[in-house]
């Protein structure tokens, strides 16, 4: 199950940073854009993700860096990693909810990204923290 986790994991966090350097750089059309980022209040909006994202991706690329190399301290980091990019799409459901929106252009991406971790973390967790994992995802006998 690890083994998808981190798959969806590296896609996922290459997708964050990819996401806000092409944002950053204002290389999305305006016609591409699926909120109207010429509202101060949407474009804070998207803005406010940054560093919440980037921290999702930095510590979920160095877990799997470390993972790769069969280092047990990526498991801890993986795990934040996780969370983080769950709670992500959890502030993002969230503000769509308040907000009355039902964009599915909106609502498919953030539920990903709140729904695919849960079945890693919930590996992590039920393995005693991360004490009953292996780096390579495999569980001890």
């Amino acid at each position: 199950m690890l083994r998808t986790t981190k798959a969806l994991m590296l896609v996922t966090d290459l997708g964050f940073v990819a996401y806000f350097s092409v944002t950053g750089l204002g290389l999305i059309p305006p016609e591409w854009a699926f909120a109207d980022y010429a509202d101060p209040l949407m474009a804070d909006w998207n803005w406010s993700f940054l560093w919440i994202d980037l921290l999702a991706s930095a510590t979920g690329l160095t877990s799997l860096w470390l993972l790769r190399r069969r280092q047990a301290a990526g498991l801890p980091l993986m795990l934040v990693s996780l969370v983080l990019t769950m709670a992500s799409g959890l502030m993002a459901i969230a503000f769509w909810t308040l907000r009355g929106d039902f964009s599915l252009a909106w609502w498919i991406p953030n539920l990903y990204l709140m729904l695919f971790p849960i079945p890693g973390i919930a590996r992590l967790i039920t393995a005693g923290g991360t004490a009953g994992v292996t780096a390579q995802g495999g569980t001890r006998r």
